[in-house]
């Protein structure tokens, strides 16, 4: 897929990996879709864009009949998607039970369960079967991307931001199976620790325990997430598999 003048729609684009996966697109020529819950970052961001041609829609991406809508607005402003990226996350981490004094004093809260599986995997779902629906009707092909993460195979403290990224590196190669009749490739990318807002703003001694784990020796940097997502974009013969982008830390 030619990245210049292609159509392409990234959830949770107001900040972090999203931001920066729509700006390094928009500087190859993309014309970026950006869907997020918070409308004024979502503003922001898209001012921020290089480039004039984007378009902006807020979306809970949690909730089936937002998801159709913005899909369906943001097509039309665009003209038509050639490829989706499912970025849209949260963490609500939490031990499955935190024990003192060999007494259990608290629990995962199902709420918290919830929030995520909401978000992390039932949103990747939304969006991809929307993105599907469009590039089968178009007849054109396309790509879907999903958003993964190393902890996909377990990460203490994240029994639900875990179980959640495994099923979107499921999903992906499902998708892939049923959706190549139609031209359309999927593909999945799992983040290690990489240097996000959220990251950035931990403490220093966090931050350095985290970066003595990593062979690498530092953390990720987000446009070199964004750069494995030009790739995939760019080759036509990469579907149903994941890219694990985490300096050699393989949880």
């Amino acid at each position: 897929m030619q990245i210049d003048s292609s159509r392409i729609i990234i959830t949770g684009a107001a900040r972090g990996l999203g931001l920066a996966m729509a700006r390094h697109l928009a500087s190859a020529g993309a014309r970026i879709g950006l869907i997020d819950i918070n409308e004024a970052a979502l503003t922001a961001a898209k001012s921020s864009l290089p480039g004039s041609d984007h378009h902006a829609h807020v979306a809970n991406v949690a909730d089936e009949g937002q998801v159709d809508q913005a899909f369906d607005a943001l097509a039309e402003s665009l003209g038509g998607i050639d490829a989706a990226v499912n970025n849209a996350g949260i963490t609500r981490d939490g031990l499955l039970v935190k024990v003192k004094d060999g007494e259990i004093v608290d629990r995962l809260s199902m709420d918290k369960w919830q929030q995520v599986m909401d978000v992390n995997l039932t949103g990747v779902f939304l969006c991809g079967r929307a993105a599907a629906g469009h590039l089968i009707r178009q007849g054109s092909g396309g790509v879907i991307i999903n958003i993964s993460s190393i902890s996909k195979a377990g990460n203490f403290g994240q029994s639900n931001y875990s179980a959640a990224k495994a099923g979107v590196a499921a999903m992906t190669v499902t998708w892939a199976r049923e959706l190549a009749r139609y031209g359309i490739r999927t593909a999945s990318v799992s983040p290690g620790f990489t240097r996000t807002e959220l990251v950035a703003g931990m403490p220093e001694k966090a931050i350095e325990r985290i970066t003595s784990q990593i062979p690498a020796g530092r953390l990720g940097e987000p446009d070199e997430i964004a750069a494995t997502i030009r790739f995939i974009l760019e080759n036509d013969y990469v579907s149903g598999r994941d890219f694990a982008i985490d300096g050699a830390l393989r949880l």
